[in-house]
């Protein structure tokens, strides 16, 4: 596999930023991305890079998974992400409307 430029990750790092700020992705979909910009297996991702069993990575790329905060926390670590409350995007268009009548 031909390493990607600096250029060619950051934006397909872009791009998942996007497609998680326009709710396009559920979870596991979005963690599979992550992985797969780093081009590493399951296994050594898990273990290596975010220190978790294997077995609990693929559960939640498969969105099976029910993952401990702790567990999201350190999925999202590599990529700048950490876990919070977002307000749901309808809801706060909603609120802007009525506080504009």
């Amino acid at each position: 596999m031909v390493p990607r430029t600096p250029e060619e990750t950051a934006i397909v790092k872009r791009e998942l930023m996007d497609a998680i700020e326009n709710n396009e992705l559920s979870l596991g979909e979005a963690v599979r991305r992550m992985r797969k910009i780093t081009r590493m297996n399951q296994k050594v991702y898990a273990e290596r890079i975010v220190g978790i069993a294997p077995r609990i990575l693929a559960e939640i790329e498969r969105d099976l998974g029910n993952p401990t905060l702790e567990t999201l926390d350190k999925i999202g670590r590599p990529f700048g992400y950490t876990v919070g409350f977002v307000p749901r995007q309808d809801t706060h268009r909603n609120r802007r409307q009525k506080t504009s009548k």
